[in-house]
């Protein structure tokens, strides 16, 4: 089992944690509006932080990053499974291209 789906599962167990003892469980009780600002927050700071050309930040930021991107991806019942599924549908298609079909 690889890093991100281990944290899948953590994720999702920590859904229905307590509030008062899980971090998820209490972005979780504050809802998706939070979990998805949680979220800009997190992107924001990815940004400065490859900006500022600091690479341990970076890599911090990265990950704080991809844990609230699968933390809202779970609160709307989304697997990874379906993102990696996606990402695989769209290999070796030019990224103009398929943005290109996109907007049609």
């Amino acid at each position: 089992m690889d890093t991100l789906t281990r944290l899948e599962a953590t994720i999702a167990q920590r859904l229905q944690a307590s509030p008062e003892t899980s971090y998820v469980a209490k972005l979780h009780a504050k809802g998706l509006k939070t979990i998805a600002q949680k979220l800009g927050e997190e992107a924001t700071e990815a940004v400065i932080a490859a900006l500022a050309g600091d690479e341990a930040e970076l890599v911090g930021e990265a990950a704080d990053l991809l844990f609230h991107l699968m933390v809202l991806l779970a609160e709307k019942g989304v697997t990874l499974e379906q993102v990696l599924a996606e990402l695989d549908r769209r290999e070796g298609v030019s990224g103009l291209a398929e943005k290109a079909a996109r907007s049609e």
